[in-house]
């Protein structure tokens, strides 16, 4: 596996960066030749708390009362929910939000339990991921939220490779124009694939895993 990774900085803030490493890599639904590692953005505060202020400022006139975290999110979504609420300029100042993530059945669904179920129905939602690739695990978002009756304001990433989904857009901190030549395949339409090129790694929200 080529372990040369590339860091790369947020044009609206220095501090805060990913680090890309090129290869071929396999994902829950697609094939990509970038891995983005985006560790220390969702687990250093300082860094998280950067880029969940960066990401607030594009909601700030945007109802929120609920922040669904998938995909290891949970420290930014909830620095997200303080700088909504302590934004006296927005319309959610003062707001006490919710901050959550859904569990995983055994089919593959995303669920909340009843003690939660409240806090989603009938309320507006910010969906907050750590990518966007092909937009599956959004979709997937969506049913559940349409299940529960919330209501969808605002999709949010951390590094989307697309910039809208259905119409509505995906603010990200980082975008397919910062890696040009990002691409990303359905499995059985590889590139890399029909090139023999061996997979370096599985990639999920936890990180990566070698295949030796």
């Amino acid at each position: 596996m080529n372990t040369k990774s590339k860091k790369i900085h947020s044009k609206a803030d220095r501090s805060i960066s990913i680090d890309v490493i090129p290869g071929h890599f396999a994902t829950n639904h697609s094939h990509v030749n970038y891995c983005v590692n985006m560790t220390d953005l969702k687990i250093r505060h300082r860094m998280a708390k950067a880029g969940a202020q960066l990401l607030a400022h594009d909601f700030h006139l945007t109802p929120v009362e609920s922040i669904i975290c998938l995909e290891g999110t949970e420290m930014i979504g909830a620095f997200m929910a303080e700088a909504l609420s302590l934004d006296a300029m927005g319309v959610n100042e003062g707001m006490n939000l919710s901050v959550m993530t859904p569990e995983t059945n055994s089919n593959n669904q995303l669920i909340f339990r009843e003690n939660t179920q409240d806090m989603i129905a009938g309320k507006n939602i910010l969906l907050l991921l750590a990518s966007v690739s092909t937009g599956k695990t959004i979709r997937r978002s969506l049913e559940c939220l349409d299940y529960y009756g919330g209501i969808l304001s605002g999709i949010c990433a951390l590094f989307s490779a697309a910039p809208e989904m259905d119409g509505m857009q995906i603010h990200s901190l980082f975008t397919q124009n910062d890696m040009t030549d990002y691409k990303t395949y359905l499995p059985g339409r590889c590139e890399m694939c029909a090139k023999k090129q061996k997979v370096d790694a599985i990639v999920n929200s936890f990180g990566y895993s070698v295949i030796r």
